[in-house]
């Protein structure tokens, strides 16, 4: 018998000839380039470094687009959302030591939110490897030893052979369900030394699918069918898996109220009867999830913001979808189905039983009415018309992605993100920095639609070196910073837990006259005019910079039983 994966393609004479006769003048950093273009990338993103060179040099016998930053995280948080945008691992070329450790943070938050990044690195040469002390520049006993506890996997190359592999496996890891950052290796003689291997002239590296049991859907399939009360959770996994089509059409079946992470953010439909929307922080919708027969938790770990700081205690029984198998009922005993979430909700759809519940379009405004009665409470007018003209101004097609700063902690409850993928933050690994370099990096992944960055006066200054990258490649995002002189959210935390802040009061450059400097057009707005120059800003192709000097509240937390 013959399978299919014994099958092997007889390469034709042309490409015989072509492999025993390659054209010279190539290196091991073209072998980088060539057979990331095989497996289907178009834009890179990086650094140069000394030990990096012969994959920069490659890059100009190529035809891959080269996105440079400024600062190796920033490229990291680039390559994230380009990879969020398109699907498709984002590759990312830094160099050895402090260029690749520079690159962490981001790497972080690209394993905490799924994001798919193909990280290449140098590594000095080979002969230093194993751990002695060479004194090589940028020289760390084991530098993967320092990615290992962040990345999904990674993958050392020895020799100029491994590298088409090495690279196939990273990309192929990149993609399977969960997504994330995946980490490869090269030694700078391996990256610099002609080569006679044959031009790399495909690829192939179809990632695997992590299919549900079906024994597991079957038993969920009967819970929900015969459910009383019914809820659902929807994580980022129903984004990433662009699955919301389905959530979709399994919630009218079940007549299921759904609310959605901020991860999961525009999973379902804002506006719609079933949508508790995003108001997962609020106690009001915690006891609603908590009285629900069965709760199907779709591709989210249930982790501290989903959970209301893990205050979530739900007494029905959990129906857990998820791909990440750390995250399998790591917080609540369920029926753990360990499935992408596209998968197993079409193996749903085509199983369960269609309910006859009027009630719950009732019970979800009831829940929203004591949501919005208690943020009425607090005298937030101010924040509250400010992310309403954000909204307004932004197109409803158009991407965001947020840093961390009080305006975007509003946005994972009140913010409307108009469809799944539209809106993206740094609330996986909560770094700061991440919201313009994010988008500047889904601005090169799509530059028909500007990108909408925001950020507070402290996480701006993390960034502030990338104006130079948006005005050289001409990338159209708009940066709003929100100007409170100050780490805002950690000033309010202290003076709440304190009675005064420490560290959080900081000095900060006129941020309209720094862009300008750059040659980026800036304008600073007020409250009432924010719509009206956001939207101005959006319109006008290229990048921008709009500042808010505002001193924003937050809503007053659930969690802590002060309520």
């Amino acid at each position: 018998m013959t399978h299919d994966h014994d099958l092997v393609l007889r390469p034709t004479q042309e490409q015989i000839t072509a492999a025993l006769n390659p054209p010279a003048g190539r290196n091991g950093g073209d072998l980088v380039v060539e057979t990331l273009a095989g497996l289907g990338a178009t834009t890179v993103f990086g650094l140069p470094g000394q030990h990096a060179l012969g994959m920069f040099d490659a890059l100009r016998r190529s035809d891959l687009r080269y996105v440079g930053l400024r600062v190796e995280n920033n490229a990291g948080f680039a390559a994230d959302a380009y990879g969020r945008i398109t699907g498709e691992a984002a590759p990312l070329l830094l160099s050895t030591g402090p260029g690749a450790l520079t690159s962490l943070a981001a790497l972080q938050e690209a394993a905490a939110a799924s994001a798919p990044v193909l990280a290449i690195s140098s590594q000095i040469p080979t002969a230093g490897l194993g751990g002695g002390r060479h004194g090589y520049l940028h020289e760390l006993p084991d530098q993967a030893a320092s990615f290992r506890g962040v990345v999904k996997s990674v993958h050392t190359v020895r020799t100029q052979s491994q590298i088409p592999s090495a690279i196939e496996a990273a990309w192929k890891s990149a993609l399977t369900a969960p997504h994330g950052p995946v980490w490869v290796e090269i030694p700078q003689d391996v990256l610099l030394a002609e080569t006679s291997i044959p031009v790399v002239s495909g690829g192939d590296a179809f990632p695997e699918e992590v299919v549900p049991r079906p024994e597991l859907t079957a038993v969920a399939a009967h819970l929900l069918s015969g459910a009383e009360r019914p809820a659902i959770i929807a994580g980022g996994g129903v984004v990433r898996s662009d699955a919301s089509g389905k959530l979709l059409r399994l919630a009218e079946t079940l007549k299921a109220p759904v609310v959605t992470t901020p991860g999961g953010k525009g999973a379902f439909p804002w506006e719609h009867p079933l949508s508790l929307q995003s108001w997962i922080e609020d106690r009001h919708t915690t006891d609603f999830l908590e009285d629900a027969d069965v709760l199907l938790v779709v591709g989210s770990g249930l982790g501290e913001l989903s959970s209301n700081y893990h205050t979530f205690r739900p007494r029905g029984r959990v129906v857990q979808i998820e791909a990440d198998l750390g995250k399998l009922e790591s917080n609540h005993p369920a029926l753990g189905i360990h499935a992408d979430a596209r998968l197993a909700l079409q193996a749903l759809l085509e199983t369960v039983s269609e309910r006859q519940d009027e009630s719950a379009p009732e019970r979800v405004r009831e829940v929203l009415a004591k949501v919005a009665a208690r943020i009425a409470g607090q005298e937030l007018t101010l924040e509250q018309e400010v992310l309403a003209s954000v909204r307004r101004a932004l197109p409803a097609d158009s991407p965001s992605f947020w840093d961390m700063t009080i305006l975007a902690y509003w946005a994972w409850s009140a913010f409307d993100a108009k469809g799944p993928n539209r809106m993206h933050s740094a609330q996986g690994a909560g770094g700061l920095g991440y919201g313009f370099p994010a988008a500047l990096g889904a601005a090169a992944a799509d530059p028909t639609r500007p990108a909408l960055a925001v950020s507070g006066d402290g996480g701006a200054l993390y960034s502030i070196a990338e104006l130079a990258t948006a005005r050289q490649y001409g990338l159209n995002v708009t940066w709003l910073i929100v100007d409170d002189g100050g780490y805002g959210i950690l000033r309010e935390y202290m003076n709440d837990a304190f009675g005064e802040a420490t560290a959080t009061e900081l000095t900060r450059p006129d941020y309209v006259a720094l862009a300008e400097s750059f040659g980026v057009p800036g304008v600073r707005t007020t409250p009432e005019t924010l719509e009206a120059d956001l939207a101005k800003a959006l319109s006008e192709p290229g990048p921008s910079v709009v500042v808010l000097p505002a001193l924003l509240r937050m809503f007053a937390p659930t969690h802590l039983g002060t309520e």
